[in-house]
């Protein structure tokens, strides 16, 4: 007779397949403050609109060798002939404007660093510094902050933002914290 303990319940979004399971239990939700890694984070969601998210995990590696490893300062210095190669990368989605706009991204992010405008800074300064933490059965698709957010991301240059991207993001490095309330993470926070 074996001892096994039944599986820990999880979102159930992340049920039934092993790649969302092992994302949603190790990263999904878990509070990111490297500004580096928020910013690869908000790249891989803007090119994940209008796709399933279980699309951009599969092709993630192929994103950060295609990407510099999403080096901000090498990915700011791209040019015409890095998105033709881009453009033809089967590793990545090949959408020229979601290129286009991480290349531009990375140009908004190392402006606001010359600014002394840290990106873990602003954007957790503008969540109020910790998690904020959903009621454990709604899932929203955008918030007041989402927009906020979006907002003050365009202002500086970016582009694929807008507030239904920002929350999915926000989701994602933990700035919300969207579990179930059965969640095993939600119940570990």
């Amino acid at each position: 007779m074996s001892s096994a303990s039944p599986p820990m319940p999880r979102c159930s979004w992340a049920e039934g397949d092993p790649i969302m399971a092992a994302y949603h239990d190790a990263e999904w939700g878990r509070p990111q403050r490297d500004s580096r890694a928020l910013w690869e984070m908000l790249m891989l969601e803007g090119f994940q609109a209008g796709l399933s998210w279980r699309t951009i995990l599969l092709r993630r590696e192929g994103f950060r060798a295609a990407f510099s490893n999403f080096d901000p300062v090498a990915v700011a210095a791209y040019g015409p002939d890095d998105v033709t190669r881009l453009m033809a990368d089967a590793r990545i989605i090949r959408a020229r404007a979601k290129i286009e706009a991480t290349i531009g991204g990375a140009r908004a992010y190392l402006a606001m660093q010359d600014k002394g405008e840290e990106f873990s800074g602003f954007v957790w300064g503008m969540a109020g510094g910790k998690p904020i933490r959903g009621d454990g059965v709604t899932l929203a698709a955008q918030s007041p902050l989402s927009h906020e957010i979006s907002k003050a991301l365009k202002a500086r240059g970016f582009k694929f933002v807008g507030p239904v991207i920002v929350y999915a993001w926000m989701q994602a490095v933990g700035i919300v914290d969207d579990h179930a309330a059965y969640c095993f993470c939600r119940q570990a926070s």
